[in-house]
């Protein structure tokens, strides 16, 4: 590409671009769990509408955010970083309106599609801005703070939302972007500069719909097995359907001047193994939050406030955790942290299955459960950041960052698909169970593929 258009010639501290970039990176991942607690209300609301339906509300948002990172972060450089980012901060912040003033299920999961592209938007631009501003030095340890400030944004997200659903009802978990939004957008009106505009061909949009659907269909026959099973055909169809776009996107991506998922990045082991472990990590992650809520509202009959209470310790954890491996990363090393991450959250989960009965015993033991596995979540979602760029050339920082994205949010709406899936199959706690042994197998998985990283940014294996 081709610089056609000289930025700004104001200064801006990249500490505060650094803050836009925190803000969109939080509000963006917050977004996918902070409905998780208000699960029940919702369907209260809208009686007619089963479990899985009601789970598009949380895949929605994730299919529409994953699929389009790639291709927004390339229409970035070409319109402006800046006023792409603004764009996309206006269409979340439309998006959360339509959620809160939704009077149909279809209404609620169609404002949580444009949150999703919103955020799609927001993401690889704050990105963009934030890898302009600081020295090469810096940007991977910056990267890792933002991965941070998202998976505290995932993980605070119950809490939260508990807060706002028994204060103020379901739809002021979506009333609450709006104000949050248009702070957003005054900041970074103010405190960020237009990056240059490059001049190139036109990214694969075409890819980025076919990726879309394809996506849209594997969670679409997953839910539909709940009631219908696995070999229905047509389960089987939209599985086909999935398969057949995913080999085209893959064949575009070959032939393509500018593909959606560039094949010469993935030629590079650390970038492709991290990506695997993201999407695995991603599923195990976001199914084991829903189950975790759902469990407690279901089994434990946890009012919205006490569930979200007792969903207040991993945040915390994972935010000192984070902070901590930020810094210490290198020289722990990022086989270490990639291996022990995934196993501490499968050895929670498992925990979780065996000792958590119907009888409400939060606080022995539920809460080491959620210490434990905040450690877990802080040690690996920085590492995965830092790990999926670290070997890629300096232009190539943005996009392999949104594809990195991209992994998390389809797992983590193929992970809350399955976990909604086999939950509804069996009643009481077993369900709950069932849906445990899924995070822990994807969560096993993410650390067995993580075995074949480096441990330090120098080694070749």
């Amino acid at each position: 590409m081709s610089i056609i258009e000289t930025p700004t010639t104001k200064v801006f501290s990249p500490w505060a671009t650094f803050t836009v970039c925190a803000i969109a990176s939080y509000i963006s991942t917050l977004d996918m769990s902070i409905v998780n607690v208000a699960f029940f209300e919702i369907q209260e609301s809208f009686p007619k509408d089963s479990a899985s339906t009601i789970a598009w509300v949380v895949t929605a948002y994730s299919i529409l955010f994953g699929s389009l990172l790639v291709v927004s972060g390339r229409l970035a450089d070409q319109i402006g970083r800046k006023r792409f980012f603004l764009i996309g901060t206006w269409f979340f912040l439309i998006g959360s309106f339509i959620c809160a003033i939704a009077s149909t299920m279809g209404l609620l999961i169609a404002g949580r599609a444009v949150q999703g592209l919103g955020g799609a938007m927001m993401v690889p631009a704050s990105t963009g801005l934030l890898l302009g501003v600081f020295p090469p030095e810096k940007r991977g340890q910056v990267m890792a703070w933002v991965g941070s400030i998202g998976a505290l944004g995932v993980a605070s997200g119950p809490t939260l939302g508990a807060f706002f659903v028994s204060t103020f009802g379901w739809r002021s978990a979506f009333w609450i972007n709006v104000p949050i939004c248009f702070i957003t957008l005054v900041l970074a009106w103010r405190v960020t500069s237009e990056s240059p505009r490059m001049k190139g061909s036109r990214p694969d949009i075409l890819a980025a719909v076919v990726f879309t659907v394809a996506v849209a269909a594997l969670v679409w026959g997953i839910s539909r097995s709940e009631t219908l099973g696995w070999g229905d055909s047509s389960v089987l169809g939209l599985f086909a359907i999935a398969l057949a776009f995913g080999l085209f996107v893959a064949w575009r991506s070959v032939h393509h001047s500018d593909p959606l998922l560039p094949g010469e990045l993935f030629k590079e082991r650390t970038f492709t193994l991290a990506n695997i472990s993201t999407f695995l990590y991603g599923a195990a992650f976001s199914g084991n939050i829903l189950n975790n809520v759902l469990f407690q509202r279901t089994i434990w009959e946890f009012s919205a406030t006490k569930a979200g209470w007792f969903s207040v310790l991993s945040p915390i954890v994972v935010a000192i955790t984070s902070m901590i491996v930020g810094r210490k990363m290198a020289s722990i090393g990022y086989r270490r942290l990639l291996i022990a991450g995934p196993m501490i959250m499968a050895s929670t989960v498992m925990a979780s299955a065996l000792f958590l009965h119907t009888n409400p015993t939060p606080w022995f033991p539920f809460l080491p459960i959620m210490f434990f596995l905040g450690i877990g979540l802080g040690a690996t979602f920085p590492a995965l950041s830092a790990c999926t760029i670290m070997r890629l050339p300096q232009n190539r920082f943005a996009v392999g960052s949104a594809i990195n994205n991209t992994f998390r949010q389809v797992g983590a709406a193929v992970g809350v698909a399955l976990v909604v899936t086999v939950q509804s199959q069996t009643e009481g706690i077993e369900g709950f169970r069932n849906g445990w042994k899924v995070a822990i197998c994807f969560a096993l998985a993410a650390a067995a593929v993580s075995i074949f990283q480096p441990n330090k940014a120098n080694q070749l294996a």
